[in-house]
C-alpha cells in the first residue's frame, strides 16, 4: 500500500523542498520505494532533482515528455479531455535506485480557482463533481504504477485550494519550520486553519455527489507526524546557539499546547504509542537540523542529499575535508533516525 505523506507549512523559507529531498532519499536507501512530488509552481524541487538552473530547461521538458509533470496529469479532469487520469511518466533517480521524481508545473497554479469553487461544496458542485478526487486519484494511479511505498508531497508556502486538497486526502503529514518568530505564528495560524479544513473534509466525505464522481473523494483522514525544526546555527555539541534554542522551545511549546490539542478533536493524530515507540516526546519533533552550510551548495551542484555527498564530490582535502566528512556524518544520522521514525510510525 502507497502512503502518502504531505510536507506542508504556509511559511515559506523553511526548507519543505530539502527536506523532502533528503527524506525521499533516505527512505529509498533503506529499501523503500518513493515518489517525490513537487506540488509547487515554484519547481524548486524540480529544479533541485534534475539539476535545472534556466526557464529553457523546463520549457525542453515539458514539450519532450509526455504526461511527465502534475500538470499534464491533472488536465483531463481539470480541462475536460475526452480521456481519463493516467499515471505520470515519472523520473527516475538513478543515482539512487527506487526513487522516482513526479515533476511540478509553474501552471498547476492555474487550476486553483476552479478547484476552489468546486471544493465550495455549493450548487455549482454536480458540474465540478470530479475535480475534488482528481488530485487523489492520479497520486493513486502513479503510486500504483511504480509499486511505491511512499508519496512525499513537497508543497507550496500558501493556503491555496490546491494545498487544501493535498493535505486533507494524505495519509500523514509533516510540518517542517525554522526556529524564528514567525514559525510560531504560523503554528497558530495553521491550528485554526486546520480546524476549518477539517470541518470542509467532513463535509466532502458526506456528500454523494462526490462519493460517486469518476474520481471519487477519498475516504481518509490525515494523520499528523510531528514537525521537524531545521536551519539554525548550532554552538559546542550539535544544540542551536542560544538565540535559536529560544524560538526551538516556543515551536515546541506552541505545538504542544496550541496544536495538537486540535488535531485530537479532529481525529487527525496517531494513537499515543505511535509516537512513544519511536521515541517522539510530547513535542512531537521529529528531528533538529542545523544549517548545512557549505553542504548545501555541494548538495545542489551535484543533486545529492548532503548525507550522500562523497569525498570526490566535496572536492577538498585535509583540515576542511575531515571537517566536511564530520558534518556530512552528523547528517546521515539525523536523517537515518528521522526516516527510522517515519517508517514506524506509518
Amino acid at each position: 500500500m502507497t502512503r502518502r505523506i504531505a510536507l506542508f507549512n504556509h511559511k515559506g523559507g523553511v526548507s519543505k523542498t530539502t527536506t523532502t529531498f533528503n527524506l525521499g532519499w533516505m527512505l529509498a536507501e533503506k529499501g523503500k520505494r518513493v515518489i517525490m512530488v513537487d506540488a509547487d509552481p515554484q519547481c524548486n524541487l524540480t529544479g533541485l532533482v534534475l539539476g535545472y538552473k534556466g526557464e529553457n530547461e523546463f520549457e525542453e521538458f515539458y514539450s519532450t515528455q509526455k504526461n511527465g509533470d502534475i500538470k499534464s496529469g491533472l488536465a483531463p479532469a481539470f480541462e475536460s479531455m475526452p480521456k481519463s487520469i493516467e499515471a505520470v511518466n515519472c523520473v527516475s533517480i538513478t543515482e539512487r535506485e527506487g526513487l522516482f521524481l513526479l515533476p511540478g508545473h509553474i501552471g498547476l497554479a492555474e487550476y486553483d480557482v476552479t478547484l476552489g469553487i468546486a471544493q465550495e461544496l455549493t450548487g455549482s458542485l454536480v458540474t465540478l463533481k470530479n475535480l475534488p478526487g482528481s488530485v487523489s486519484n492520479l497520486l493513486e494511479l502513479t503510486g500504483k504504477k511504480y509499486h511505491a511505498d511512499y508519496i512525499l508531497i513537497d508543497m507550496s508556502p500558501s493556503l491555496s485550494s490546491i494545498n487544501q486538497n493535498l493535505l486533507m486526502t494524505s495519509d500523514y503529514f509533516i510540518i517542517p519550520t525554522t526556529p524564528d518568530y514567525f514559525s510560531v505564528m504560523a503554528i497558530n495560524s495553521f491550528t485554526k486553519i486546520i480546524h476549518n479544513w477539517a470541518q470542509w473534509m467532513k463535509k466532502a466525505h458526506e456528500l454523494q455527489v462526490l462519493r460517486q464522481a469518476d474520481y471519487p473523494f477519498p475516504q481518509v483522514i490525515p494523520k499528523f507526524l510531528g514537525i521537524v525544526i531545521q536551519r539554525y546555527r548550532p554552538r559546542g555539541g550539535g544544540k542551536p546557539a542560544k538565540g535559536f534554542q529560544k524560538w526551538v522551545d516556543e515551536i515546541n511549546s506552541t505545538v504542544k499546547s496550541t496544536l495538537v490539542p486540535t488535531l485530537r478533536k479532529c481525529d487527525m493524530m496517531l494513537p499515543d504509542l505511535s509516537y512513544s515507540s519511536q521515541k517522539i516526546d510530547t513535542d512531537y519533533c521529529l528531528a533538529t537540523i542545523s544549517d548545512f552550510n557549505s553542504l548545501i551548495a555541494k548538495s545542489q551542484k551535484t543533486n545529492t542529499p548532503v548525507f550522500a555527498i562523497t569525498d570526490e564530490q566535496l572536492g577538498y582535502a585535509g583540515p576542511v575535508l575531515r571537517r566536511l566528512q564530520a558534518q556530512r556524518g552528523q547528517f546521515l544520522e539525523i536523517f537515518s533516525n528521522f526516516a527510522d521514525k517515519v517508517i514506524g510510525m506509518t
